[in-house]
């Protein structure tokens, strides 16, 4: 009785996830006349109109645009946060004086706080340098939201990974940035994983941000191009869910393939 309970609960989960992906998939295949008339059943002449739609209207310049908009963000964020949060978590991790423990706290600090509450000032400094609306604007910003995120992470592997190997760079003649970049920085392949791929799936999926500093512009990403199909009196659901499946597929693919190595990173095992 107890196992046919457990059962009976285990489908009562997967159904709450399985009947929204159903209605996305359904209701994206559908003309706007069927999703009105028919708006939970199978398409009675499955099409793929929304797809186009979303594909050449999302957005100010199509979905096409605002996803080449997001993989320029994404990919200049991933490797700003590798490059300045793995050297940064070095100095951290193997310094032990009061000024980078302060540091760390600060890091710590700007992970805790939720970043929408620096929006405002934030917009008022890019406004004035130009950065609004622009794709560097947008990859400095999300690149600083989610910086203490990377630098916690790395600082954690890099505690742990013995002295020795900055000692024997050291008497082989290498300075620091040799040592971290030739010795440190390759033992840090899981944590680099796991930055890369934390981030990217952050960034891709961040509407907060980009709504605020690239709404109304060229250089939108494709939540913001999502969002035009969202009207105050109506919407048009299933050009939403087609470029809602258009978006996700890449970001899918992506953890699809590096799911091994996040799973490497959160249970940060090294093996020496």
């Amino acid at each position: 009785m107890r196992m046919f309970t457990l059962e009976i609960a285990l489908l009562i989960f997967a159904a709450a996830f399985c009947i929204p992906l159903y209605l996305v998939v359904t209701t994206s295949l559908k003309s706007t006349d069927e999703m009105l008339r028919n708006p939970f059943g199978l398409p009675s002449e499955p099409t793929t109109d929304a797809f186009a739609t979303a594909w050449a209207e999302g957005g100010q310049s199509g979905l096409g645009s605002a996803v080449f908009a997001s993989v320029t963000i994404t990919t200049g964020t991933v490797v700003a946060l590798v490059a300045i949060g793995s050297l940064a978590a070095y100095v951290l991790g193997r310094r032990t004086e009061k000024l980078s423990t302060a540091l760390y706290l600060l890091f710590l600090l700007g992970f805790i706080i939720p970043p929408q509450l620096a929006i405002l000032p934030l917009y008022s400094v890019f406004n004035s340098a130009g950065l609004v609306g622009s794709l560097f604007g947008m990859t400095l910003l999300q690149t600083g939201f989610l910086m203490p995120i990377a630098v916690i992470l790395y600082t954690g592997f890099v505690r742990v990974l013995p002295v020795e190997y900055d000692e024997a760079a050291r008497i082989d003649g290498a300075g620091p940035l040799r040592t971290f970049w030739s010795v440190i920085f390759p033992l840090l392949g899981p944590v680099t994983g796991t930055v890369a791929v934390l981030s990217a799936m952050l960034v891709w999926n961040d509407f907060f941000a980009p709504l605020i500093f690239l709404s109304g512009s060229k250089n939108e990403t494709v939540p913001v191009a999502m969002y035009s199909f969202v009207g105050e009196f109506s919407s048009q659901w299933n050009n939403v869910f087609a470029a809602a499946i258009l978006s996700v597929a890449p970001v899918l693919l992506f953890y699809i393939f590096a799911q091994r190595q996040l799973m490497r990173g959160f249970s940060g095992g090294i093996k020496g």
